[in-house]
């Protein structure tokens, strides 16, 4: 008897080493092609800048229409020695993370609700989907006139900006569930909690992610805009100063800044959604 299941033995390892060299070199062969990928992103960008400056330089660009990149990093050396960019960027972060937060949860509690009951759809789903359809730009004057020109109507325009990513997600991904999953759970007797924690929430985690993500943008959107009522600190603060004194440069700086914390943003929402569906980062390849 041993010596027919030894060779077995013998081939199964055999077969183990072989899947795992092949693994071995579709690992090593992938790597060289992400950093290929990383390569073309960034040359996009650094062609745009070189020929920026070079035009800049040569005379081609007016520097009171568009200043050259390094008058831009001169401008950065000079918001950060003087501690205004230190100062702004933990305001400006404080106010977009709270709206974020506060809009994301109310978008998730009503995309929840009116996925799982058609009462509540039918209650306020139609009244929010006509609210959704407004610039939350043109609720600007609306909103100080409710909340003044503090820092309640800045949060809540951002809070306003938040929640429809959040809730149409979530209410498509609960209504996108395959009804056939719900009949097993009601077959197998399972509790309406059950029946939430097993299927509904990780059928619909992919796109409830998305409408985050979503959101996220959306809250640096109405950022920009929200700081530009009456801001005594913040991003929008540094720019409604620098149009005063006519600084081109600052007012770039500015703006590049919100364009970097975009970028950063949505790189940590990516993380999170690799981290809580690591299945899909591997479909992907990323």
């Amino acid at each position: 008897m041993s010596t027919t299941i030894a060779p077995a033995r013998d081939d199964l390892a055999t077969i183990t080493r072989r899947y795992a060299s092949t693994d071995d070199t579709a690992r090593t062969t992938r790597t060289p092609s992400r950093w290929r990928q990383l390569a073309l992103r960034a040359a996009a960008p650094l062609l745009v800048l070189v020929l920026w400056q070079i035009g800049s330089s040569r005379g081609w660009i007016s520097p009171v229409i568009l200043p050259s990149p390094a008058t831009i990093l001169a401008a950065y050396r000079e918001l950060w020695s003087t501690g205004d960019l230190q100062a702004a960027l933990p305001i400006s972060l404080q106010r977009a993370g709270l709206g974020l937060l506060v809009g994301g949860l109310a978008g998730l509690v009503l995309g929840v609700i009116a996925g799982l009951s058609v009462t509540a759809e039918r209650i306020y789903d139609a009244p929010l989907q006509m609210i959704r359809t407004i610039p939350f730009i043109a609720l600007v004057p609306l909103f100080v006139v409710w909340f003044g020109i503090g820092e309640d109507s800045k949060v809540a325009l951002i809070i306003g900006a938040s929640i429809f990513p959040v809730y149409l997600n979530t209410y498509h991904g609960i209504r996108g569930i395959d009804r056939k999953l719900l009949e097993v759970a009601r077959s197998f007797e399972m509790s309406r909690w059950q029946t939430v924690r097993l299927i509904v929430v990780p059928q619909s985690l992919p796109s409830i992610l998305v409408g985050w993500r979503y959101a996220a943008g959306a809250a640096l959107l109405a950022l920009v805009a929200a700081e530009q009522i009456n801001s005594r600190a913040g991003i929008g603060y540094i720019l409604n100063t620098a149009n005063q004194f006519q600084r081109t440069d600052i007012i770039l700086a500015g703006i590049l800044v919100y364009a970097a914390l975009g970028l950063l943003v949505d790189a940590v929402m990516r993380g999170i959604e690799h981290l809580l569906l690591p299945w899909r980062a591997t479909h992907d390849g990323s």
